[in-house]
C-alpha cells in the first residue's frame, strides 16, 4: 500500500486533535502538506476515515475502527524505538492509570501536573473509582497502571509499597477537634460523624480494625468518596475519619487534620501493573515520577502537626 509512517501519524495527530491546524502544527508540517498526508493514507486504504466540516473534523465509523488499532501498532513501535534510543517520547500519546479518589487531590494531581510539563503531547486519562474497580481495571488491562491500597495479594498483579498514611480526623479550624493534638476515635461519636459506604475499600478496613470498639461513632451522613467527605466537612456538617492522603496541606484555609489514635489505623498505598505486561514508554515515564513523589514524600519531614497529610 502507497503510504508510510508519516502518513499514520499524521491521521493519529487529528483524531486526538479534531482539528488539522493544531494537527498540522503537532507534527509541525504545514496544513496543506497535512491534509495531502491525510487523502493519500485515504486513498491507500480505499475508504474515508474522516468526516470534514468548516468547523470540525470527526471520525467515520470506518476511521474508528481504525484508530483503534492502529494505537497499539505505534505504542508497540514507540517501545521498541525507545528501547534501542532511550529517549523521551517525543510522539503524542495517551497513558490511562487507575486511582482511588482519595489519592487523586493532594498526589496524583501533583505527579500529572509535572509530568504534563515535561511531556504536554501526551493525554492522561484518570479512572477514578473505588479500590476494587482500581484493580479490575488494571487486571483486565483497562489502565496501564494504579494507584491503591490493595492487590499485593493478588498473583497477576505486581504491587511497589509507595507510603504508609494514617487516617486522621477531618474537621475545620473552627471545630473543637482542630486544637487537639490526637483524637481517640470514640471521641468523634460526640459529633456529628460523616461516613463512607459499605462498597468501599476504606470501609472495610475500618471496619476490621475497629471491630469490637467500644463507643463507635455512628453516621448522621454517608458518602461513596473520601473526597466528598472532605467536602461535606468543608461545608460545616461535621467530622469525618479519612486517609492523610485525602487532606489538603496546612495552608488550606478552612480544613485541619488531626491524627486518630486508640487504635491507630494507617493503610498501605502502592502502585500496581499487570505481572506479564510492560507499560508503553509514556506511561513508564508517569509510574516512574509516582515513584520519585513517594521518595520525595519519605524525605520531607512529618513529625509537626503542620505536615501531617500533606504530599
Amino acid at each position: 500500500m502507497n503510504f508510510d509512517l508519516n502518513d499514520l501519524l499524521a491521521f493519529r495527530a487529528v483524531a486526538e486533535l479534531g482539528n488539522f491546524r493544531k494537527a498540522a502544527e503537532s507534527v509541525h508540517i504545514s496544513q496543506p502538506a497535512f491534509s495531502r498526508r491525510v487523502d493519500k493514507l485515504e486513498q491507500a486504504l480505499g475508504a474515508r476515515l474522516l468526516e470534514r466540516t468548516t468547523r470540525r473534523v470527526s471520525l467515520t465509523a470506518v476511521g474508528r475502527d481504525f484508530d483503534r488499532q492502529l494505537r497499539p501498532i505505534l505504542d508497540a513501535l514507540d517501545t521498541t524505538l525507545l528501547g534501542i534510543r532511550g529517549v523521551a517520547a517525543t510522539r503524542m500519546g495517551e497513558v490511562t492509570v487507575a486511582c482511588v479518589p482519595s489519592a487523586v487531590n493532594y498526589f496524583l494531581s501533583g505527579v500529572i501536573a509535572l509530568y504534563h510539563q515535561r511531556y504536554p503531547r501526551i493525554r492522561v486519562k484518570i479512572i477514578d473509582d473505588s479500590a476494587n474497580e482500581v484493580l479490575l481495571a488494571v487486571a483486565r488491562g483497562e489502565a496501564d497502571f494504579g494507584l491503591n491500597f490493595i492487590g499485593s495479594q493478588e498473583n497477576d498483579v505486581e504491587f511497589e509499597p509507595l507510603l504508609e498514611e494514617q487516617f486522621v480526623a477531618a474537621c475545620r479550624r473552627d471545630h473543637p477537634l482542630a486544637k487537639m493534638k490526637q483524637v481517640r476515635w470514640a471521641e468523634l461519636a460526640n459529633y456529628d460523624y460523616i461516613s463512607v459506604g459499605k462498597a468501599s475499600g476504606n470501609r472495610l478496613l475500618l471496619d476490621q480494625a475497629l471491630a469490637g470498639l467500644t463507643g463507635q461513632p455512628q453516621s448522621m451522613y454517608e458518602t461513596q468518596h473520601g473526597t466528598t467527605m472532605v467536602g461535606l466537612v468543608e461545608a460545616g456538617l461535621g467530622v469525618a475519619a479519612v486517609p492523610s492522603m485525602a487532606m489538603p496541606g496546612p495552608d488550606h484555609p478552612l480544613l485541619v487534620s488531626v491524627p486518630l489514635v486508640d487504635p491507630v489505623v494507617k493503610r498501605k498505598m502502592g502502585l500496581i501493573k499487570r505481572r506479564s505486561t510492560m507499560l508503553s514508554p509514556a506511561a513508564q515515564q508517569l509510574y516512574d515520577l509516582c515513584s520519585e513523589r513517594q521518595v520525595k514524600y519519605k524525605q520531607e519531614p512529618t513529625t509537626s502537626k503542620q505536615n501531617r497529610g500533606t504530599l
